[in-house]
């Protein structure tokens, strides 16, 4: 049989639906997803295998404005992103204009000359007629092979998305064993769970100002797997605010948490969470490494 494959990134500004996106086509939670913008740090890839055809989908940063080193680090890697790719999806929000970060992400992709199609997303918040303006404006940049409109949230579209992608696939082995669903190690995957539920059970810029790191990730003979994670944050204030009163919020963040780590590993999870202090850790090139986002 031959075997045909396809790298394509998924790009646009924060909060679009990028890793929405990615987790639909995947058909599980690899990226994890908030309401907040700047939710995905590190470049993540999704690998869907149907039949004789393997994608790699790179789900990417939200490219914004950097303010900090981790900022710069996640620009970076939206960029770097976008090169060496079969193709890219471009996703937008059902606005009909074209945003300055938009702007900036296509003219990226006309200077490397990137195949790209453009994915309208969040379309079951709109009404129909209005699409119609949307696809007018991007229309007129002469970019896309293709626009089309979908729900990343509800699969409408998503279908039609991924035949669109077969039209960049080239004759090649599968990069990846046919049951694989993402690049990430286990225990990036799992960090990346608690820091969602970070960002989900927290307010404002607490959540932004934190890392996990994964200390202690071991299976026991009967299958059930023990995590030590570490929650990292800028302040002391912050840290009381993590763990609540009497621990209580540390117990709802670890608690929602496990349940999906025992879903992703498919068996029992033991969790256990600390939560230390690095004061200014987004502005330290050390340690926006040391907690993993390295080029």
């Amino acid at each position: 049989m031959n075997t045909k494959t396809a790298i394509i990134t998924i790009a646009g500004r924060p909060n679009v639906g990028k890793s929405t996106l990615t987790n639909y086509l995947v058909g599980e939670k690899i990226a994890i997803v908030s309401n907040k913008p700047q939710t995905t740090r590190n470049r993540i890839c999704g690998i869907v295998t149907r039949e004789n055809m393997q994608f790699v989908f790179v789900d990417t940063p939200g490219y914004h404005k950097a303010r900090t080193k981790l900022g710069d680090y996640m620009v970076n890697t939206v960029r770097e992103s976008i090169a060496d790719v079969d193709a890219t999806i471009l996703v937008v929000e059902p606005i009909a204009s074209v945003g300055k970060q938009e702007e900036a992400l296509i003219e990226k992709i006309k200077g490397i000359r990137c195949p790209a199609i453009l994915a309208i997303n969040k379309i079951d918040t709109v009404e129909k007629d209005k699409l119609l303006e949307v696809i007018d404006a991007y229309s007129q940049t002469g970019v896309f092979d293709a626009i089309i409109p979908i729900s990343a949230k509800t699969g409408d579209g998503v279908e039609v998305l991924l035949s669109e992608c077969e039209k960049y696939a080239v004759e090649s082995p599968f990069l990846f064993p046919e049951d694989v669903t993402t690049d990430q190690p286990e225990r990036q995957v799992m960090a990346e769970i608690i820091r969602e539920k970070l960002l989900w059970c927290l307010d404002k810029e607490i959540p932004h100002g934190t890392a996990v790191e994964i200390t202690k990730f071991s299976e026991r003979d009967n299958g059930i797997i023990d995590i030590d994670a570490t929650i990292y944050c800028e302040k002391a204030s912050h840290k009381g605010i993590i763990i609540g009163k009497q621990g209580a919020m540390l117990k709802k963040i670890s608690s929602m948490a496990r349940a999906d780590c025992e879903k992703f590993m498919g068996t029992k999870v033991y969790l256990t969470t600390w939560v230390k202090v690095k004061e200014n850790w987004r502005d330290s090139d050390f340690l926006v490494r040391n907690f993993g986002y390295s080029e």
